[in-house]
């Protein structure tokens, strides 16, 4: 039977890097974006891990510029911009994951390789997204972390362009995960 692990976004770390492209690239920013609110539920059995699921919440309004080679000034208008601008956070507050199919690998005790495909809703646009992860579980504890890319555009995101187009944001995004939940507490555990 599978448990529930729920997501502590304390000991946790999701990150998004954006790259800059065009004339200018060199002169601009390449930030590194953290999520710092999110949260979210595992279900996983390593007896069948393959029916394991995700699902997850980011809250848009908490991403934050994590770039030291960002001035204050700059890192506000770069977290103004991808709020209101490009994400439109007013209207779509929440980035959500859900899983809908797993491939588990096991590769030694406590540790499994995880193929995930599931739907990523980004500004009100529901798409596919697989992604990869390595997952290892100990003490009542699963440690997961992986990295995918996302396409902005298939999301209804136009190229951010600045200084009359001579500095763009590359339309793919690197995002990256280190997370950990913990087992929740049944009835039973409480007695």
């Amino acid at each position: 039977m599978a448990d529930t692990y729920k997501i502590d976004k304390d000991g946790s770390q999701f990150n998004i890097l954006v790259t800059a492209e065009g004339l200018l690239s060199r002169f601009g920013h390449s930030p590194t974006i953290a999520v710092r609110d999110f949260d979210g539920e595992v279900r996983f059995d390593p007896a069948k891990p393959e029916e394991s699921s995700l699902s997850m919440t980011i809250n848009v309004d908490s991403l934050e510029v994590t770039s030291t080679d960002v001035s204050e000034k700059d890192r506000r208008e770069i977290e103004r911009n991808m709020k209101e601008d490009v994400l439109h956070a007013k209207a779509h507050s929440t980035v959500h994951y859900e899983t809908s199919r797993v491939q588990a690998t096991k590769v030694t005790e406590g540790w499994y390789r995880l193929d995930l495909n599931g739907k990523l809703e980004l500004r009100g646009v529901s798409r596919n997204q697989p992604l990869s992860a390595q997952l290892r579980m100990s003490n009542g504890e699963l440690k997961g972390s992986g990295e995918f890319k996302l396409k902005q555009s298939h999301y209804g995101i136009k190229q951010y362009k600045a200084v009359g187009g001579t500095l763009k944001v590359k339309d793919e995004v690197k995002l990256s995960f280190d997370i950990v939940a913990r087992k929740e507490r049944g009835d039973a555990d409480a007695a």
